[in-house]
């Protein structure tokens, strides 16, 4: 079995060599939306907590968690980001048996209205469009021994605006290794995919062909977009839970993320939780480079745990996360409906 956990992240590291970048490529990526995290308890933390992170919340950051979670889950989370722009995002899963356990989910950004303008009217012609950026997943997990749980997230992104669009296919990756009741690690690759182009309607314009005679009729031309990557990344993280008593813990935990087109990031967080059933939370992830890019500060939060009927119960949490240059902190609320 140790043989078969050294291949699993060896396997793992592959895309990272493949895939590695510097700060220098920033910008030349797309789909930026698979960057924005979800779920006010990932967020609280700074999204350190692969290692041991459960359920829905884990098909974002470290999809091996899936199987961890309850038997079936519900999940729905709403952020208000940057520049007037909301995320929200939807999940459900099950378990089956044996076999594992089974999760779709739903990410999407509601831009608000936009005014039309064109060459013509660059004031505006009165009419309005908002784009259209989902991403949609299919995820599997399954808990191989008491120690090692594995799982994949494969999922479709779309953007659309207006009448051009672009679709790219990706796949996530995780696995979590435990040391008995305390210690933690997993490792993660996210957004190994295609690449993406637009392509539509509205790249076409009408133009006069040179060189005919007057009253010909004229041209389409059609613009031809430029492929981009999405961006892609590699994870390690570890935690460790302090069981202050029978009724207190305190979970550390540490994130390392190697970005393809951007800085490395370090992630730390902590959670302390009374009686399963109250939580206080705290994290930050920083850039290992040119920190003053930073563009998030710290994080915090708090969640509620509560049973309203045997084998069934409601879980609340809340994020806040501090924006630089954005007058407006982002604001995260989760609720997630479980069945033991």
């Amino acid at each position: 079995m140790k043989r078969l956990y050294i291949v699993i992240v060896m396997i793992l590291m592959i895309p990272v060599m493949l895939f590695a970048g510097d700060p220098s490529r920033k910008g030349t990526t797309g789909a930026e939306q698979l960057l924005i995290p979800v779920g006010a308890r990932g967020i609280a933390t700074g999204g350190s907590f692969l290692a041991n992170i459960s359920g829905l919340e884990a098909i974002y950051y470290n999809p091996a968690g899936l199987d961890l979670g309850h038997s079936s889950e519900a999940m729905f989370s709403y952020m208000s980001y940057i520049a007037d722009i909301n995320v929200s995002y939807f999940a459900v899963g099950t378990k089956l048996g044996d076999l594992g356990s089974f999760a779709f989910s739903f990410k999407t950004l509601d831009f608000g209205d936009i005014p039309i303008t064109t060459v013509e009217n660059p004031d505006g012609t009165g009419a309005d469009y908002s784009p259209t950026f989902l991403t949609a997943g299919l995820s599997y997990s399954k808990v191989i021994t008491d120690r090692v749980s594995v799982g994949v997230n494969a999922k479709i992104i779309q953007e659309t605006i207006i009448n051009t669009s672009a679709t790219g296919f990706a796949l996530d990756f995780g696995v979590q290794y435990r040391f008995g009741n305390n210690l933690a690690i997993a490792a993660a690759v996210n957004n190994v995919g295609s690449n993406m182009i637009y392509s539509g309607a509205d790249l076409q314009s009408s133009t006069e062909i040179p060189g005919t005679q007057p009253g010909s009729s004229g041209g389409v031309f059609q613009a031809v977009a430029e492929e981009f990557q999405i961006p892609s990344y590699f994870e390690l993280s570890s935690s460790y839970r302090f069981a202050l008593n029978e009724q207190n813990n305190l979970d550390i935990a540490t994130r390392f993320r190697n970005n393809n087109v951007a800085e490395d990031q370090l992630a730390v967080g902590l959670e302390y939780n009374f009686m399963q059933a109250f939580f206080i939370r705290g994290g930050y992830d920083m850039l290992l480079q040119n920190n003053a890019d930073q563009i998030y500060g710290p994080t915090f939060g708090a969640g509620l745990n509560y049973g309203f009927a045997e084998g069934m119960g409601i879980n609340f949490d809340y994020a806040y996360r501090t924006v630089q240059e954005f007058p407006q902190p982002n604001h995260i609320f989760t609720v997630k409906l479980f069945l033991e």
